[in-house]
């Protein structure tokens, strides 16, 4: 009997090993083991001797890649036999019963695991194989299979690919970049920068437009990637035939999956993972709006709210949402501590420390609920709120700190609110001046941030944000604190770039008139000081061209977003040059197409272009649309 439990155990230890390699089979976080999945249960499940038909399975959402690191980087597919993802309960004995939407009923299923292998390589036929390896997934993770290819050379182009074992079933060929090594010269770097993609509203064409000038190294997210609400709730999909499923407001596993699913279908975005690597973090509507650490708007841990969720806890739909965006975005696990953590940071050579933060679920304090403004607003100021937590807190100076030590040359900080004061009150008739969902309704975690950098000399610090559906860009500016000179940025410890949403519209509405947009920019402008720029009107993203010398910042915006098309325009480009911790003078060369401009002048090109929803001035890139 011996030498058989020898040879079970074996054989089970061969099997775990494989679905081991699948990260996705891990919690997201060590400290909370009840998000992974129990392998031995899977093992146990699913007999490895039985094989599904290669014909059967499909890669049916792409492929992506993440997390660079100098000698590794996340790989991503999912391969399965439908594109529905599972909506059984994958915690069953015996078989697992799969959810046939088309019929309405659950029908059994193969026990067998889907046997996926991978390879990535320095050139596009996958010949010069760098890494390689064999992994299973199952409906246990929604069949999405993550790998962390390792072995790599720091600061190179790798291709990769998957294909189900032992056969010619293939998935379409990625592309991907290390990063350098900490201590490695880099001349530079090109940054794709995004936030607050919302499928009803429109086509993701701002993700294929990098893919078709080929003009970036990598892609920074700064959240909002979906959105939980019912179609109709906000944005209203039917007549450009992009109705987000499961057609209401998201709160199980399975709603997630399927949201993330959906939104995978946009060629666009499924076009910038297969050939850039991502860097994402989460913002709130990942897992409902206004999030902060105890709840939400809606989700308050009442009874009230809990009837309103269809049974679920505040803690169990984010734990949905995040086994949900572990699964199907190419991340690491991070070194995890008492909470669910996702800020990070990535060293890109001497050129550039990435410290991502994550200011909305980590241990954020009470936030804007609609319902509570008046009461937000009176402790905005309270030394005892924290936009991150202690923790975090702790952890991001002492990022800033080393990175200045080490003479990176420049900080970058992703960060998913604006950062800088913003007066709103003028352009959008607010009684309560300022946004304090954002770093305004934490003044005093924005002043322990600007003290910190002040007092310890730290320069070149670049703030990125997102969520506001607005481009903004500002000097950063300790106020009432520090002289500054709005004409020759004197004063200043460094620069915010914030970004306008892929597809969200601006706080107006989809359908602003382009003068109205003019003029509310012109009230904002001048009612803030800091703020250099500012266009609500279009929908786009930036990008960052980083040397040691200078930071470049370029704007473009979407004509329209309600056809898939490769429209941009060159919105404005801005210049920060090493050590100045301000926007170069004239700021934007003195001229922007469209937005207003602190000092200078807004310029529309002569170019036109038909887009079918209206004739628009457009600088059009003459690029085919993948």
């Amino acid at each position: 009997m011996k030498p058989q439990i020898f040879t079970l155990v074996s054989s089970v230890a061969l099997v775990s090993a494989s679905y081991t390699k699948n990260l996705n089979y891990r919690s997201p976080s060590e400290h909370h083991p009840a998000l992974g999945i129990s392998i031995h249960k899977v093992v146990k499940r699913n007999d490895p001797s039985s094989t599904w038909d290669p014909s059967k399975l499909n890669f049916t959402h792409g492929i992506a890649s993440g997390d660079p690191f100098p000698d590794s980087v996340v790989l991503w597919t999912r391969i399965a036999p439908s594109a529905d993802n599972d909506k059984s309960n994958v915690t069953v004995e015996g078989y697992v019963p799969l959810y046939n939407h088309d019929t309405e009923e659950y029908v059994a299923m193969s026990n067998a695991p889907v046997c996926v292998q991978y390879k990535i390589s320095t050139d596009k036929e996958c010949k010069n194989v760098a890494d390689s390896g064999t992994v299973y997934t199952s409906s246990d993770i929604d069949y999405t299979v993550k790998v962390e290819a390792k072995k790599l050379k720091p600061y190179t182009t790798y291709y990769y690919q998957f294909n189900v074992c032992n056969s010619n079933n293939v998935s379409p060929l990625g592309r991907t970049k290390t990063t350098p090594h900490a201590d490695d010269d880099v001349t530079k770097v090109g940054i794709a920068v995004y936030s607050c993609s919302n499928f009803p509203f429109g086509f993701f064409n701002a993700y294929g437009n990098p893919v078709r000038k080929d003009s970036v190294d990598y892609v920074v997210h700064l959240g909002d990637y979906i959105y939980e609400y019912a179609n109709g709730e906000y944005g209203w999909g039917q007549t450009i035939g992009r109705v987000p499923l499961p057609d209401k407001q998201i709160y199980s596993l399975y709603d997630y999956r399927k949201r993330i699913a959906t939104y995978r279908t946009d060629l666009d975005l499924l076009a910038s993972h297969q050939q850039f690597p991502w860097i994402p973090v989460w913002d709130d509507h990942e897992v409902s709006d206004n999030t902060y650490r105890d709840g939400a708007s809606e989700l308050n841990n009442t009874e009230a709210s809990f009837v309103e969720d269809g049974g679920v806890s505040v803690d169990q739909r984010k734990m949905n949402a995040v086994r949900a965006y572990f699964e199907w975005m190419p991340i690491r696990q991070v070194e995890m501590d008492d909470n669910l953590r996702i800020w990070r940071s990535f060293s890109i050579g001497k050129l550039l420390d990435l410290i991502m933060l994550d200011t909305r679920h980590y241990d954020r304090s009470i936030t804007d609920l609609y319902w509570n403004t008046d009461y937000v607003h009176e402790i905005s100021d309270d030394a005892g709120r924290s936009m991150m937590g202690s923790r975090q807190e702790h952890w991001f100076y002492n990022q800033l700190s080393s990175s200045s030590k080490r003479g990176a040359a420049w900080r970058i900080v992703g960060s998913q609110t604006v950062f800088s004061r913003l007066n709103e009150s003028v352009a959008y008739g607010l009684e309560n001046p300022l946004d304090y969902d954002a770093w305004d309704g934490y003044q005093s975690n924005r002043n322990r941030t600007f003290q910190h950098l002040y007092n310890n000399n730290i320069g070149n610090n670049i703030f990125l944000s997102g969520d506001s559906h607005a481009s903004w860009v500002s000097d950063l500016v300790w106020l009432d604190e520090k002289t500054y000179d709005p004409a020759t940025g004197a004063g200043s410890i460094g620069v915010e770039f914030a970004g306008s949403a892929v597809t969200s519209p601006c706080p107006y509405g989809a359908n602003i008139s382009m003068a109205l947009a003019y003029n509310a920019t012109k009230f904002l402008v001048a009612a803030n000081k800091e703020l250099q720029w500012s266009d609500i009107y279009y929908r786009g993203y930036y990008e960052l061209h980083i040397s040691p010398s200078e930071v470049e910042a370029k704007y473009f915006g979407l004509p329209t977003v309600v056809t898939r098309n490769n429209y941009e325009i060159s919105l404005a480009n801005f210049t920060v040059q090493s050590g100045a911790n301000k926007l170069n003078r004239p700021v934007a060369g003195g001229t922007v197409e469209s937005g207003s401009l602190k000092t200078g002048k807004t310029v529309m090109t002569n170019a036109t272009v038909d887009t079918g929803n209206g004739t628009w001035f457009v600088s059009h890139f003459d690029l085919e649309v993948l």
